[in-house]
């Protein structure tokens, strides 16, 4: 018999939301939201929601971000950013990524509240609740505004999937895990095993 523990919520559109009708909402309709605990995305213009990060997920964020911001804001390469961080990619879709970075080139994409334009990078952890939005969604999004990597980490599993854009879709450049490197083209030298992302 199935119970709702045996449930796992997942992302879905957030149609109780007081506000403009879904397909409607913008940035401005976004920010106002003041609901805590919980995690809102705009993807054509439909709110999505979604919990907060479980502990997994927020250590291993935390390592990535780590490891990230010594290969990439020490040595003066560009800024990393940790969620909430939110990414307006247009007027109709913003989403929170994980980890986001944006090269020192690109730096004037960063505003006061927020980021407007296409990161270097966006890293998603994921758990079973946001795996097919992450999959699917998100990376229907990633690839449409062209950003040029996208790391998807599992902490279940340990990997991470690394994938590069070739023309409007990504690629995937393979599944790393333990002692591997990710071969990435945003970081010059990135000499970091792909264990590190995660907790024993």
């Amino acid at each position: 018999m199935t119970t709702s523990s045996d449930i796992i919520p997942v992302v879905a559109p957030a149609n109780l939301l007081s506000g403009p009708p879904q397909g409607q909402w913008t940035y401005a309709d976004y920010a106002a939201l003041t609901a805590e605990g919980e995690y809102f995305e705009i993807i054509n213009g439909v709110v999505y929601m979604s919990l907060a990060p479980n502990l997994g997920r927020q250590g291993s964020n935390l390592r990535i971000l780590i490891q990230l911001y010594d290969y990439i804001e020490k040595p003066g390469l560009g800024r990393v950013f940790g969620a909430p961080v939110d990414v307006e990619l247009a007027p109709k879709i913003v989403v929170q990524p994980d980890v986001v970075v944006v090269l020192k080139e690109n730096l004037d994409i960063l505003h006061p509240s927020h980021i407007i334009g296409r990161p270097d990078l966006v890293v998603e952890i994921i758990s079973p609740s946001t795996a097919g939005y992450d999959r699917r969604v998100k990376q229907d999004m990633y690839s449409q505004y062209g950003i040029p990597e996208y790391w998807i980490a599992d902490p279940a599993s340990k990997t991470v999937e690394l994938l590069r854009l070739d023309g409007a879709a990504y690629v995937s450049q393979g599944v790393y895990q333990g002692q591997a490197q990710l071969p990435t083209r945003i970081i010059p030298s990135f000499p970091v095993a792909v264990a590190e992302f995660f907790a024993d």
